[in-house]
């Protein structure tokens, strides 16, 4: 329960990255069935400053959006300057070392991180307080301390002490959150230690240990996807339970499928909004172009004269209204309602999965539910 509304679990968090699902009205996102949204702090300090958007009440008044709202530390950002592909990495879809992208100054230290605007070239240190603060004043009914992630290919060693700093940075986090908070937003505490069980059961242990009101799984889950999955697993086992649990970052139908099955109560990640403006369509099993993909391409030549819409069995505003061959056209056409369209659909189907998974939970009938999709 939080002061927007309630979170029904297992939900599926839409990143509304610089207060904004892109291409949707608030109105849409919600009549897509959407619960609750994130915006990202890192952007949002920079373009147009928190104290902006507290003088203009606060993220809910400021885009309209009335339900529940998460917002992160903007860390992970922060990590992504520093080093190229690192989505990739954390999603486990790439093997390869990850390379400094060299072109954003960028620099890790006990007081915080220091880094460039990516608008202007400005220097800024991100603190652990100054994520608080500046969270605080974005008013999201959740927030995230800020920690180090970390790419996969660095080496103990290195994980470890990050580990360790990230520890520091939590309780600085959480100290000034005490100070802040008047009730209206609550802190989750993220779980570090690289794809190392010993690292992982030590950090679920700090963050079990903190009054916490959630747990969040963040750093590199590892090389593949079955190792993403086994990192899960190991922090899930040693995590206090009592509390929601949030896997960051993470958003495709397998992963989410093998998140509920270990407890994963939230998930957050800009799959659906992202492939829906390259022309990705969400789709369940027996609608795909091949069993590699979980969505349809509608830029392919094969759909010009498909009068069909995506999915006639979904009930979202696209699938009742256009045909495939009308999306093709609109995205051969670089029309902007493409993307509008497609992102209907995704976020409409995510929440349209997520409902299906409580359902079939409830029924024990989650495997049954995964080998449709």
């Amino acid at each position: 329960m939080t002061p927007h509304g309630i979170i029904n679990t297992p939900a599926f968090i839409f990143c509304g990255t610089k207060a904004s699902i892109k291409s949707l009205t608030p109105e849409q996102v919600k009549e897509a069935n959407t619960q609750v949204i994130l915006a990202n702090t890192y952007h949002l300090m920079l373009q147009p400053g928190s104290e902006v958007v507290a003088k203009l009440g606060g993220l809910h008044q400021f885009m309209q959006w009335d339900g529940p709202m998460l917002t992160d530390s903007g860390g992970f950002q922060i990590f992504s300057l520093g080093y190229g592909a690192v989505a990739d990495e954390i999603k486990g879809r790439n093997r390869t070392a990850a390379r400094p992208a060299g072109r954003s100054f960028r620099k890790i230290t006990e007081e915080g991180a220091l880094f460039r605007s990516y608008i202007d070239g400005s220097r800024h240190l991100l603190t652990p307080e100054r994520s608080i603060e500046i969270q605080s004043e974005l008013g999201a009914d959740l927030v995230v301390v800020l920690d180090e992630c970390t790419p996969f290919h660095v080496d103990k060693r290195y994980t470890e002490r990050s580990m360790h700093l990230s520890h520091r940075w939590g309780l600085r986090s959480l100290k000034r959150f005490e100070q802040l908070n008047d009730g209206r937003q609550a802190l989750y505490g993220i779980v570090q230690g690289g794809v190392y069980p010993d690292l992982r059961e030590i950090s679920c242990e700090f963050v079990s240990q903190q009054p916490f009101f959630g747990n969040a799984i963040g750093g590199s889950l590892g090389a593949s996807k079955s190792q993403m999955y086994e990192v899960v697993q190991m922090a899930m086992q040693k995590l206090d339970r009592s509390r929601p649990t949030h896997l960051l970052g993470i958003g495709g139908i397998a992963d989410i499928f093998a998140g509920v099955a270990e407890g994963i109560d939230t998930f957050d990640c800009v799959h659906p909004t992202r492939i829906a403006r390259h022309g990705g369509a969400l789709v369940s099993r027996e609608l795909r172009d091949t069993p590699a993909r979980e969505h349809l391409n509608l830029n392919n030549a094969r759909y010009k004269l498909d009068n069909e819409p995506i999915d006639q069995n979904c009930g979202c505003y696209t699938c009742q209204n256009f045909s495939r061959g009308y999306l093709h056209h609109l995205l051969k056409a670089k029309e902007i309602l493409a993307t509008s369209l497609l992102t209907i659909h995704n976020v409409f189907f995510m929440n349209e999965l997520m409902q299906r998974i409580r359902e079939a939970i409830a029924q024990n009938a989650l495997d049954k539910l995964a080998k449709r999709y």
